[in-house]
């Protein structure tokens, strides 16, 4: 464990995962028309950010892990826009 991670802090998050997992698996479910991909996207988006943050342990690393983190995520977004670009101006 790093510093200032407790092993409730893990069931928390865990907890947390749970309730995101049986969130998704609800909403699969529900037909919200276009907003199905939106809502999934979304409760996805949060819990890679949970992993990343606890079990990662990116919230208590030092600048240099949080900088490469954080590239790693602008890049993941630039090549989904640049995905989306192609995708959307097809015919």
């Amino acid at each position: 464990m790093s510093a200032g991670s407790t092993p409730g802090t893990y069931v928390r998050v865990a907890g947390a995962l749970y309730l995101l997992l049986a969130l998704t698996v609800a909403c699969a479910f529900i037909d919200m028309g276009p907003f199905n991909l939106v809502v999934a996207m979304t409760i996805a988006v949060a819990k890679a950010v949970l992993v990343v943050l606890f079990f990662m342990h990116v919230r208590s690393a030092g600048g240099l892990t949080r900088v490469v983190a954080c590239a790693g995520a602008f890049w993941l977004l630039f090549m989904c826009v640049l995905t989306l670009t192609d995708f959307l101006t097809r015919n």
